[in-house]
């Protein structure tokens, strides 16, 4: 079967010319001239297309995965032509729809009864169509408020495509990593695993509508994201229900000028937002190409499809932060004593060394504005940084640098005079102080004083707990034996303590409490 699917895929590349493509990125143009002639003797195939509409057609006959991997591509336009771009930004959210004969099929066998018995009104012409699923308006039945909502229905048939895929990227990087000498080091079958795992979970509508319930929640009365609401009585795993948003694709830059939304304004606002999603909350949404953005009338930002979401720790966080704010106040020494405290480097790699070469990769950046940067870039000169000093790469950060090259694009298409590091730095620095400064000790005491409060009357009982669950020797015996001996003394001692230790919980429960934050 994988067999086979290679053979797809071998089958459409050559179909639509890309092999074409690769040959004529070689530098010295004899390839590509051999490529012409090879071509000339293929008759069957058609090449007279543009290259860009051949790509976006290629990547749309192999399947979610490669279009997703388009979609990513086309935020990047300081890193590929204008035609490519424009083009591959048609897969974000114009991949030719399933029928509607189709859709309605799937939406009565996900509820049993027919479209009428469950919409007053359903539009069987799809309003967006994506590599995973299409979206249709719809209106609730009056006896149940009439609310206008978006109905997403999943494609038919996707979990086999997507798992054949998936096993072919496991079985490439299973030869990555016992073939070549980064290997180990960039570990590409734990981050094949990270990105099937979120891409499994797209599969799922509920889990999709849950995602979406939960940013909503972080961000309910924001004054910079919408989130819709959720209805769930409608939702199943084939079939999500949400509030219909009004908006203007953030894509459509002329369109928002005429509104009146400052741009500026707006790409200030994605960077905060991007930044609150990652560091107050560790939940953050990883789809954010231009298709699943919207902007509001009112200036703020609507976010849609929550299919794919990236979390992280608290110690990822805090991590996370701790570089980000050396990076800011270019303190590059920090920066590579993180790498090697946390393990990420090797510890015995010299600071010095690992601190000059991350400072010829970061200081070129500083004080220009977005326009004249490219994180891609910047992260291609970081991983050559990463190999020489045997840096390994963590899966769970995957999405999280998709996310980024993603607000990057965005950012670089509303206004590309951003700067983007003194957006960040106020922000990294209000969240540090409220996580290790007086407020983060005030949130410990006032999250964990109620647990002190009912652990330590129980101490003494625990401590002599401990003291008995030896398994009973001859030789531990004794040892009880004159253990017992001071055991009352001891248990007084206790007692006393726990009552001073209560006192002192209970004392600092009733000042955090009426603290002020």
């Amino acid at each position: 079967m994988h067999f086979l699917r290679l053979l797809k895929i071998f089958s459409v590349a050559s179909r639509y010319g890309l092999d074409s493509m690769l040959l004529g990125l070689e530098p010295s143009g004899r390839l590509a001239r051999l490529a012409r002639l090879f071509n000339a003797a293929q008759f069957w195939r058609d090449l007279s297309k543009p290259r860009a509409e051949r790509l976006r057609l290629a990547l749309e006959g192999l399947g979610p995965i490669f279009v997703k991997f388009g979609q990513m591509l086309s935020t990047r336009r300081d890193l590929l032509p204008s035609d490519l771009a424009d083009e591959l930004a048609l897969l974000q959210d114009q991949v030719p729809p399933f029928s509607s004969e189709l859709a309605l099929r799937e939406i009565e066998k996900a509820y049993g009864k027919s479209v009428p018995e469950i919409f007053a009104e359903f539009d069987p012409v799809p309003v967006a169509s994506a590599s995973i699923a299409q979206v249709h308006f719809a209106r609730l039945p009056e006896a149940r408020g009439g609310r206008e909502v978006a109905v997403k229905i999943l494609r038919p048939g996707m979990q086999a495509v997507i798992e054949h895929d998936l096993a072919l990227m496991d079985a490439a990087a299973a030869l990555l990593e016992k073939g070549c000498a980064d290997g180990k080091r960039l570990k590409p079958r734990a981050v094949v695993a990270e990105f099937a795992k979120y891409l499994r979970d797209e599969l799922d509508l509920m889990r999709e509508a849950a995602n979406c319930a939960q940013l909503r929640r972080n961000f309910e009365d924001s004054r910079l994201l919408i989130v819709p609401e959720v209805f769930w009585d409608w939702c199943t795993p084939t079939v999500m229900v949400m509030e219909r948003m009004q908006g203007t694709p953030i894509s459509r830059v002329d369109a928002l000028v005429a509104q009146g939304i400052d741009l500026k304004k707006l790409s200030t606002a994605g960077v905060e937002i991007f930044f609150t999603q990652v560091f107050r909350d560790g939940f953050f949404h990883a789809d954010m190409h231009p298709g699943n953005i919207f902007v509001h009338a009112d200036g703020r930002y609507i976010a849609l499809d929550f299919g794919i979401v990236g979390t992280l720790t608290e110690t990822d966080k805090n991590y996370l932060a701790r570089n980000f704010l050396a990076f800011f106040r270019r303190d590059y020494r920090q920066v590579a004593e993180n790498h090697v405290e946390s393990g990420w480097a090797a510890a015995d790699t010299r600071i010095d060394e690992f601190e000059a070469a991350i400072r010829a990769v970061c200081e070129p950046i500083f004080d220009r504005p977005l326009k004249d940067i490219s994180f891609g870039k910047v992260l291609l000169r970081l991983f050559q940084t990463s190999r020489r000093f045997h840096v390994e790469i963590q899966p769970q950060l995957v999405m999280l640098q998709k996310t980024l090259l993603n607000i990057e694009g965005l950012g670089r298409t509303l206004d590309p005079d951003l700067d983007l590091w003194k957006t960040a730095k106020p922000f990294l620095e209000h969240w540090m102080s409220e996580q290790i400064g007086w407020r983060g000790a005030l949130k410990t005491f006032r999250r964990e004083a109620p647990q002190w409060a009912k652990t330590l009357p129980q101490l003494p009982r625990l401590v002599h707990q401990t003291l008995t669950r030896t398994p009973v020797t001859e030789h531990v015996g004794l040892r009880l034996q004159r253990l017992e001996a001071g055991q009352a003394r001891q248990n007084r001692w206790l007692r006393a303590i726990a009552l001073l230790l209560a006192c002192i919980a209970v004392a600092l429960w009733r000042l955090v409490t009426h603290a002020s934050p």
